[in-house]
């Protein structure tokens, strides 16, 4: 049980980290990922909200995740989607009028912030197996039936949300470039402080404990 808070914990710290990041790189106006530019795409040409969104994205892509696996669906997933578009929403209300940069350099600051709390985020989140990711799940789904590794499959899928965010006029620019490159290097950079936190809550709890 302990074990379980733990995770829960740093899920939903992470999922708070996350969305906080990409509230900044919206706010950024100089691209966000691939997933994000959908989102705000289909906010700006159909309506709803950024997060409502990202649940109806969720439960397509655990719809046919399942139709892939040949499997139920893994309905446990959407309420990554569900905090998570949560969190997309009350950031983004939080910063509507307080974060509209205008200048480049405020602009460059607000994505990079973004960029950087996105990294922590993930690196947090990943330290608990509370509930999977979608589109993670999908990466996983297409590596196993292509036979290609994690990397190609993750870029397939983002190429391909790149597209469809393009038709609805999502977000595109330096920013969705920048995450694709150093997404990766941010979240592995981080990882290792997180798990010195996590080790350091563990050690504490065992000595409350004994």
């Amino acid at each position: 049980m302990r074990l379980r808070q733990n995770g829960f914990f740093f899920y939903l710290c992470g999922i708070m980290i996350l969305t906080l990041g990409i509230a900044l790189t919206i706010q950024s106006r100089l691209g966000t990922s691939p997933f994000d530019a959908l989102l705000v795409g289909l906010h700006r040409t159909v309506g709803l909200t950024i997060g409502s969104w990202e649940i109806v994205v969720g439960l397509t892509m655990v719809l046919c995740n399942a139709l892939l696996e040949k499997k139920r669906p893994e309905y446990f997933a959407l309420l990554t989607s569900l905090f998570t578009g949560i969190g997309i929403d009350c950031w983004v209300f939080l910063f509507r009028d307080w974060i509209e940069p205008d200048s480049w350099v405020g602009q460059w600051i607000c994505l990079l912030l973004g960029l950087i709390f996105t990294g922590i985020g993930v690196a947090t989140y990943l330290q608990s197996k509370f509930a999977p990711n979608p589109m993670d799940r999908s990466m996983l789904i297409i590596s196993k039936l292509t036979g290609w590794t994690v990397t190609y499959s993750r870029a397939l899928i983002s190429i391909i949300l790149v597209l469809i965010a393009l038709l609805f006029n999502g977000p595109i620019g330096i920013g969705t470039l920048l995450n694709a490159l150093f997404s990766g290097v941010i979240i592995s950079f981080f990882i290792p402080y997180i798990l010195l936190i996590k080790s350091g809550l563990d050690k504490a709890k065992s000595t409350v404990a004994s």
